[in-house]
């Protein structure tokens, strides 16, 4: 599920530097484990909580187009057989999501002249309340699609909230923000987050980005440095969500060429609890 639009609520000027952050098991600060080419294994310390692994993924194993949900479990397939948010493209697991080379792959591509496109759930419909939420990816810069990784309220209700990061078509720059509680109308919520002067320009190789969700606060980490967090008690969710990759096409109404192709590689996800 995607909110369709967003009405943007005094975005502070954030400051650009974490808490301090420590990873235990003897894998170093958090900051450079958030960065880290290597999965962090353990548990990790940040702003005064203590995170436990609760997923942890890096794809070790490989499974063709077809065969993923086989391998991973079918928990990680997400939606499926639906629209996206546009409308335009079908959420197609089955014809988009592969593991190879140690990484998650999304091929987005169209078929019989319609975009093909998925969103898995390290976690399942899993619910959970507070969180970390750590990953490394890269994307192609292509035209017409865009990733959306988000905490989604198991409730299903938008109104109950919504966390992304990061957010943002495959073409330009990825995006923070967290919606405001009861604020949903006429199709659009309002958002809490950092500037978009600290948006991060997506296809520009491997980065790590992190979501920590604690009670009152929202904080968004981009290679280890943090981009911004939450002003607004109103815009840090109460309630369990669920965490979904989704890619899809974007949602500015413009049509998605037909032949726009390209990928969006995974290489670890952990995901933790307090």
């Amino acid at each position: 599920m995607r909110l369709r639009g967003k009405a943007l609520l005094g975005l502070t000027a954030a400051a650009a530097v974490g808490g301090v952050v420590v990873a235990s098991a003897g894998h170093g600060p958090a900051a450079q484990a958030a960065a880290s080419t290597t999965m962090p294994v353990g548990t990790v310390s940040s702003n005064g909580t203590t995170w436990k692994p609760v997923v942890s993924q890096d794809f070790t194993k490989t499974a063709g187009i077809g065969q993923f949900a086989s391998v991973y479990g079918a928990a990680w397939n997400g939606y499926s057989s639906f629209s996206d948010t546009s409308g335009k493209g079908l959420y197609a697991p089955s014809r988009v999501l592969s593991a190879k080379n140690g990484s998650l792959d999304f091929s987005l591509h169209s078929q019989s002249g319609r975009p093909m496109v998925a969103a898995p759930m390290p976690n399942g419909y899993k619910p959970q309340t507070y969180g970390r939420y750590a990953i490394r990816f890269r994307t192609d810069a292509v035209a017409g699609y865009k990733m959306a990784f988000l905490l989604w309220p198991t409730s299903d209700d938008w109104n109950d909230g919504e966390i992304d990061w990061p957010d943002g078509n495959l073409a330009g720059n990825a995006y923070a923000a967290s919606a405001v509680k009861g604020s949903y109308k006429n199709g659009k919520m309002t958002f809490d987050g950092p500037p978009h002067s600290a948006s991060p320009v997506v296809g520009t190789g491997w980065h790590t980005a992190v979501t920590e969700w604690t009670p009152g606060k929202v904080r968004w980490y981009w290679d280890g440095r943090m981009i911004g967090q939450t002003s607004n008690a109103a815009g840090v969710p109460t309630k369990p969500m669920r965490w979904t990759l989704q890619a899809e096409t974007n949602t500015d109404g413009k049509t998605v060429s037909t032949t726009a192709k390209g990928h969006i590689q995974v290489d670890w996800v952990v995901q933790y609890s307090r």
